[in-house]
This record gives C-alpha cells, sequence and structure tokens, in this order.
C-alpha cells in the first residue's frame, strides 16, 4: 500500500477536526456515547475523504533510440513517459 500524501493527511486531519466540531455543536450532545459515535464518524469521514484525493502520477523517463541514418551518428532522446 503507497504511503499518504502531503494533501492526504491534510485533507484528512482538517476534514476529522472540523466535522467533530460542528457535529458537537450542531447536536448539543453531552452524554459520552453521543460523543464516541460522533468521533468514530468523524474519523471515518476523514478517513474516506483522504482516501478520495488523487494520488500524483509517477513519472519516468525512457530513452529512445532511433535507426541510425547514412549521413547522422545514433542518438538517444529522453522521452517522459506517464504511467
Amino acid at each position: 500500500m503507497p504511503r499518504p500524501t502531503a494533501a492526504q493527511l491534510a485533507y484528512g486531519s482538517c476534514t476529522v477536526i472540523f466535522s467533530t466540531l460542528a457535529m458537537l455543536l450542531l447536536s448539543q450532545t453531552s452524554s459520552g456515547a453521543g460523543i464516541a459515535v460522533i468521533a468514530v464518524s468523524a474519523l471515518l469521514l476523514g478517513l474516506l475523504v483522504a482516501m478520495t484525493v488523487p494520488m500524483p502520477r509517477r513519472t519516468r523517463v525512457v530513452t529512445v533510440r532511433k535507426p541510425a541514418d547514412a549521413d547522422a551518428q545514433h542518438s538517444e532522446e529522453p522521452v517522459l513517459t506517464q504511467s
């Protein structure tokens, strides 16, 4: 499993913090069970947001050899490809 990027960590953390605050303020709960349900749901929402942030594409350099001409020498040019 690839490591999470900085953007994924930031989006997930902000989602957990702000959704927890919003749900606690809107529900006005004071019971331990209510707070636990809100905390777990905020963590799940943060995980969902962090996993839906697109991962950056990997770029690799491939060397392409051109056929030799009568007047030209062998040449190599780097080409960027996305996988």
